[in-house]
């Protein structure tokens, strides 16, 4: 049975919760997790690696010099990859890097960083915020309340909110995603995941289906 601390929106502590053993109850499979991260910093890579190769590269079009008498190697192009200012011999071309992990591996993954964070002691459970405006220096003295002040957070919501992404989005040390879209990597990048009420049952609603 896995437990996390309770806060309430101020950040005063208000005991432990359950958490549900579909996520944060389960083995810890290291190389799924490997899977996981590798496949998302994959994803990432932009694929717009570009070099020149000798068609395209300026010059050419006359022999330097003839074939044969003058004593030098044979030399058809001063476009050839061998020659200084040539063009690239299989260079990097424009790609989408994109790798695909199967549904089931992916649910694992996400289960094993999440049971992997409880096991640890780094999950907490904070009651939904309400923020009329964006205001980080109340998400920054909740967090100093909640003793993460000093530690590399991730605040999962149960949705979108605008208030609340623009007031964590300066904070060089804090990330807030909503519950679908969290992901492995960003479970094991943090210190501390904190989960506001709506975004743990939205996650398990999601995890779930």
């Amino acid at each position: 049975m896995a437990n996390a601390k309770s806060y309430t929106a101020k950040g005063e502590e208000m005991g432990s919760v359950e958490l549900p053993a579909a996520l944060f109850d389960q083995q810890v499979n290291e190389h799924l997790l490997y899977l996981a991260v590798r496949t998302f910093l994959t994803n990432q890579r932009q694929g717009t690696r570009k070099v020149k190769s000798r068609v395209e590269v300026s010059g050419g079009g006359r022999k330097p010099w003839k074939q044969k008498g003058t004593g030098r190697a044979r030399s058809g192009s001063n476009t050839s990859p061998i020659w200084v200012g040539g063009g690239r011999a299989h260079g990097p071309e424009p790609h989408a890097p994109r790798v695909e992990l199967p549904k089931k591996i992916r649910r694992q993954a996400l289960a094993s960083a999440l049971s992997l964070k409880a096991r640890e002691s780094r999950v907490a459970v904070l009651d939904d915020l309400a923020m009329s405006a964006p205001k980080t220096k109340d998400v920054a003295a909740l967090l100093k309340r909640m003793g993460l002040d000093g530690s590399k957070a991730l605040l999962v919501t149960g949705g979108f909110d605008e208030n609340v992404w623009k007031s964590c989005r300066n904070m060089a040390r804090l990330a807030a995603t909503p519950a679908h879209q969290v992901n492995t990597y960003a479970l094991l990048d943090c210190e501390t995941v904190v989960f506001t009420k709506s975004g743990l049952e939205r996650l398990t609603e999601v995890f779930a289906r």
